[in-house]
């Protein structure tokens, strides 16, 4: 791994990243690739391109301390734990936009810690009405998600002022290994019914009653799942 991400970083200083932002980066890479216990090639891929991806999505911004704005995601399983490791940098989310992407900035001048919650949007107004006096205030929805901030000054104080901030990472695109686990189970849950359906003189369901099958069992996986994690949260 530290072989991958030596080369990385050396190949963004050479691309004309300020050694300070590709630091930054590769340090951001590395504690993803630790808490998925991936490896970073079939993480990232080669690091050659993956690099050129870096530098090829680049902003002007992105460059410094001070940017402005940010959109970035994350899946279900590792959105909190982006939220809180993004809000102690200074990023205040605007809003959820109907990409699912966080639309987040940074003050320029004052720049402050900040402390995110997700809850289940089941719980509609009533929810935010009961947060509302511990500072909490919504700043997005997804799917059945709702998303609160608050200053983190609110529990630390002082100590939420940030003096020198990190540069905005250098990716925008935060998936896990159990997100894409879980696209795989489901399209295969769609297709593999549809086939084995699939009768070979031409009579029975057929291929369209495998697939509505197989949508069912999908489905039926993404309730429990959603469950499971609304339950984790009581």
């Amino acid at each position: 791994m530290s072989a991958y991400l030596d080369e990385l970083a050396a190949l963004l200083r050479a691309g004309g990243v300020p050694a300070e932002q590709a630091e930054a980066t590769v340090a951001d890479l590395a504690s993803y690739v630790a808490e998925t216990g991936g490896d970073p090639e079939e993480e990232f891929g080669p690091v050659g391109e993956f690099a050129g991806q870096l530098l090829a999505a680049r902003a002007p911004e992105t460059d410094a301390t001070d940017a402005t704005e940010w959109r970035w995601t994350a899946d279900i399983f590792t959105d909190r734990q982006m939220l809180a490791r993004l809000g102690d940098q200074g990023w205040e989310i605007d809003r959820v936009d109907h990409l699912g992407r966080f639309v987040s900035h940074r003050d320029p001048e004052r720049p402050q810690r900040w402390e995110y919650r997700r809850e289940p949007s089941i719980a509609g107004s009533a929810l935010a009405a009961r947060l509302a006096p511990e500072g909490w205030e919504p700043c997005g929805t997804w799917m059945y998600w709702r998303y609160f901030k608050r200053p983190r000054a609110a529990s630390v104080g002082p100590a939420a002022q940030l003096d020198s901030p990190p540069a905005a990472p250098g990716r925008s695109v935060f998936f896990s290994r159990r997100f894409y686990l879980v696209l795989a189970v489901t399209l295969l849950a769609l297709v593999v019914p549809g086939i084995l359906w699939r009768p070979s003189d031409g009579e029975g369901p057929g291929f369209l009653a495998g697939m509505a099958v197989g949508g069912g069992v999908a489905i039926a996986v993404l309730a429990v799942m959603w469950l499971r994690m609304a339950r984790r949260r009581s």
